[in-house]
């Protein structure tokens, strides 16, 4: 059975101009010790996708269909109590901005054990021992607890929120853009960080814009594209044989040391979730573009993954 498995998801925000559809049919499993990586452009869809497995929808965002079914519970049926006790104990997240995240006022150690303490039967004293455990495990000296997140850099704090994300040893971790605004050497080590802790028999699940990092360190890769899944399968196919127009943009734009080729940019932007273009979202990009991809394509199952393009539809649709 796969720990999460999220099925024609949907998750809506509502305003005066009209309803946004930021996560719009999305189905996606992830299993046991697989790191998956989501990937796209900015708003595309992907931070939102985070946000709904673990039941943090901001208003006026809200999750209206579908299921996520983790480790055999339907999260969109739990309680706030209940999702508020599998948060951080079962599904563990690393939050995008770590400054905003943690609390300046706290030294880190107090932030860490007061996780600890509000999920486990240990005292404040054992806690204390938990943390400054923690963060040696993340490769940072234990007696940084006594710290204020304002005394670390970009990557320490970085490092603290995975070892909060982990200290009470989730079966799903979900880190959002971890390693934005650091440095390539921090954003190898915290990449390392999450790979040891899939090691450690948890399932791992990266939002980035990065398609170059994702190819480097995941098991599959999960393409978004203006709130859809388009393409989803193995890393190391899609990296090379990209099915969808779109993931072949996005690797075309990304440069590449080691070989002597043209980065070759996408055209146009993003279009409006509110009011999106007929039929396929990517068609006003897209320079495989035909008469059919003025419906909406279905997803297709092509070469062990799947891809939501009409290229592979039975005569092209």
């Amino acid at each position: 059975m796969m720990l999460l498995d999220v099925k024609n998801l949907k998750t809506y925000f509502y305003s005066k101009r009209g309803v946004l559809r930021a996560v719009d049919n999305v189905s996606i499993g992830v299993d046991r010790r697989e790191f998956i990586s989501i990937v796209g452009e900015s708003g595309c869809g992907k931070s939102t996708l985070a946000y709904s497995i673990i039941r943090l929808v901001d208003t006026p965002g809200k999750i209206v269909d579908g299921k996520i079914v983790f480790d055999g519970r339907d999260l969109v049926k739990l309680s706030e109590e209940e999702m508020r006790r599998l948060r951080g104990k079962e599904i563990g997240m690393v939050f995008q901005d770590p400054m905003t995240s943690l609390d300046p006022l706290e030294k880190i150690g107090d932030q860490i054990v007061e996780t600890i303490i509000e999920h486990e039967r240990v005292d404040k004293k054992e806690a204390w021992e938990k943390a400054s455990i923690l963060l040696e495990k993340v490769g940072l000296p234990g007696d940084r607890v006594n710290y204020y997140p304002h005394q670390l850099s970009g990557g320490q704090r970085q490092r603290v929120m995975i070892a909060l994300a982990v200290s009470l040893n989730p079966k799903l971790l979900i880190a959002d853009e971890p390693t934005t605004a650091l440095d390539v050497i921090v954003q190898e080590k915290i990449m390392d960080l999450l790979e040891d802790m899939k090691k450690e028999d948890r399932a791992i699940i990266l939002i980035t814009h990065d398609f170059a990092l994702a190819a480097d360190r995941s098991d599959k890769i999960a393409v978004m594209y203006a709130g859809w899944l388009i393409e989803f399968g193995k890393a190391n196919k899609l990296a090379n044989e990209p099915l969808h127009p779109y993931s072949e943009g996005l690797i075309g734009s990304v440069p590449d040391v080691w070989e002597d080729r043209d980065i070759k940019p996408m055209l146009g932007f993003l279009p409006d979730l509110i009011d999106p273009p007929k039929g396929c979202r990517f068609k006003p990009r897209c320079p495989k573009a035909m008469d059919v991809c003025d419906k909406e394509p279905p997803t297709f199952s092509v070469d062990g993954r799947v891809v939501k393009c009409w290229l592979y539809g039975e005569n092209n649709g």
